[in-house]
């Protein structure tokens, strides 16, 4: 990890509502991987690809399985990896509010047609695109 000072966020953690619980079983684990698939492809065409691991899709699928956790499915992630602690474990990539932004709109292309393509519930994407906002300003680690 290089040399920098860690950013925080002013105010602390967001309080943020977590999506609904429902989505998982209303989408399924299928597609929810397939949806961070196709998201981790946009993060790989975008600005912000140096973050990322050289294997995007291998990647997707850590985040896959927290996504499964957060959205009401199986405790994939802490089965596999322990405690998500998700800010600590963006503590080694500089993560500024560019970043941030390009990681929004990457998830924004891939949610345009999500209701279609994932079976994503119309229903909960607002609450889903107003959490990705909350979650990802606590990510922000360098000014």
């Amino acid at each position: 990890m290089m040399n920098r000072k860690i950013y925080v966020p002013s105010g602390g953690p967001p309080q943020i509502n977590p999506p609904s619980r429902e989505i998982y079983g209303l989408m399924g684990q299928e597609n929810i991987f397939k949806m961070l698939e196709d998201f981790y492809v946009e993060l790989g065409q975008s600005p912000i690809r140096h973050l990322f691991p050289d294997d995007v899709v291998a990647a997707s699928k850590k985040s896959a399985a927290f996504f499964v956790g957060l959205l009401g499915g199986p405790p994939l992630y802490q089965q596999l990896y322990g405690p998500p602690m998700m800010r600590a474990r963006h503590f080694p990539f500089a993560i500024d509010e560019a970043a941030r932004q390009e990681w929004l709109a990457c998830f924004d292309r891939v949610l345009e047609d999500a209701v279609e393509k994932y079976d994503f519930p119309e229903a909960y994407l607002e609450g889903f695109r107003d959490f990705l906002v909350g979650f990802s300003s606590w990510m922000v680690n360098t000014a």
